[in-house]
This record gives C-alpha cells, sequence and structure tokens, in this order.
C-alpha cells in the first residue's frame, strides 16, 4: 500500500464496501444493486473499500477480481462532527446520508432538554443499525474511502464536555477553524441552561433554518474550512 493516494473517483466504475478487501465478498444486497440497478456486468470495472481507507480498482465477478493495486488514503488529522438532537419521522437518515456526503467525520445523535423525541434502549439499537446502514450507503454513493463514525445517543452534558464543541445559535459568531464538533439543538431551541453552557455558540444562517438542513450546513461548512474552498477570517 502506498500512503497518501487519493480516493475513487468514478472512472473505475461503482463503488462496494466489502469486509476485507483481500479477501472480498459481496453483500447480497449490494450484488442484487450492481447488477439490477447499475445493470453491472462480468468484467465490468468496480471498485471495493473497507470504510478505512482502503480501496482497489477490480472487475465484477463472483469474487471481484483485482485489476490494480491496493490504495491507502490517509484518515484526515482533525476530525469534524456534527451532533444533532433527535428529530422525528425519517429525517436522522437524510441527516446521516447528507452528512456522510459533505465529508463529516463524525456524527452523534443527542438528546437536548427540549428534545421531542426519545429513543428506548431497544429501539435506540435498531435505529443506530439503520442509520449506519445508510452511511454505508452514503459512502458507496459517492465513492468515501472512510466511513464516518455513527456514534450512539449522547447526552447534552456529555458533548459540551468535549474539546472543539461549539453550539449553533442565531445570534453567535461565525464558525471558524477550532470549532470541531457543532451541536445542533432540536426544533424547540435551547433551553436556559443549556444556554449557559460555557461553549462557543456560532451560526449556520441568517434564516432560521429547520432541524437537519442545519445540520448539514453545520457539516457542510466545516469540511469547506478544513479543505480550504473558504477562507475564515
Amino acid at each position: 500500500m502506498t500512503e497518501g493516494d487519493p480516493p475513487p473517483d468514478g472512472s473505475h466504475g461503482p463503488h462496494v464496501l466489502v469486509g476485507d478487501i483481500e479477501s472480498p465478498v459481496l453483500a447480497d444486497d449490494d450484488r442484487r444493486h450492481l447488477t439490477k440497478s447499475l445493470r453491472v456486468r462480468a468484467g465490468d470495472p468496480l471498485t471495493i473499500g473497507d470504510g478505512r481507507g482502503a480501496w482497489m480498482p477490480c472487475v465484477y465477478a463472483d469474487t471481484p477480481e483485482p485489476v490494480g493495486r491496493v490504495r491507502m488514503v490517509p484518515k484526515p488529522l482533525d476530525e469534524i462532527g456534527v451532533a444533532f438532537a433527535l428529530i422525528k419521522d425519517g429525517r436522522p437518515e437524510t441527516v446521516v446520508q447528507k452528512l456522510t456526503e459533505v465529508g463529516v467525520d463524525l456524527i452523534v445523535p443527542f438528546t437536548a432538554d427540549r428534545s421531542v423525541v426519545a429513543w428506548e434502549p431497544d429501539r435506540a439499537v435498531k435505529k443506530l443499525e439503520r442509520l449506519g446502514k445508510v452511511a454505508a450507503e452514503a459512502v458507496m454513493q459517492c465513492r468515501r474511502a472512510w466511513l464516518p463514525t455513527v456514534a450512539a445517543v449522547a447526552t447534552f452534558d456529555e458533548l459540551v464536555a468535549r474539546s472543539g464543541c461549539a453550539m449553533a445559535d442565531m445570534a453567535g459568531a461565525p464558525i471558524g477553524v477550532g470549532h470541531r464538533l457543532i451541536m445542533v439543538g432540536p426544533e424547540g431551541g435551547w433551553s436556559d441552561r443549556e444556554r449557559q453552557a460555557d461553549v462557543p455558540k456560532v451560526r449556520v444562517g441568517e434564516p432560521i433554518l429547520r432541524a437537519e438542513t442545519a445540520s448539514i450546513v453545520a457539516g457542510a461548512l466545516m469540511i469547506a474550512i478544513r479543505q480550504g474552498l473558504v477562507n475564515p477570517k
């Protein structure tokens, strides 16, 4: 393997995740997607990756056949994360999908004082498994080399104790290079107790955004800063 390789760019066909890049086995769902939706046939190009930085060009077969060396994409040095207060319906899946697509490394659902959604322990396991699957599907779609971490449900107090944490707030300052984890509150807003937390407040936009939109925008802004796409003052 060579350090510092770029991620797959699509020139080798679709991208699919496998458990072991040296002995790749395609999951049944991924095989069906490749052959039924993408019309991939034996001998067609594709890339496989392990979600931990390694990927390799192959051709499609019962077992993918390598046609090049294993590439290794370095992990970003500065982890960027977004924590979002639990929201209703399928909107957490949208948040995870889009944050994965823009390049966020850590995604944390959490409970806030005014959260109207709570995941019971037995349901939380299944919901987190589903969010992990959504992240994996998004990684394959956008050809990321690294899977993001979808963490277990945290509490507000656990998150504000982390270094680099900031809270999204309309009256906050612009996002800067030192902000590594932005918390986006529930649609009911932060409680008075939460507003008193000794962490920076940052704004993600002028209009009032839906909770899921604010989470995605926060992630996109931090990634743009890390990638040098914008120059923060």
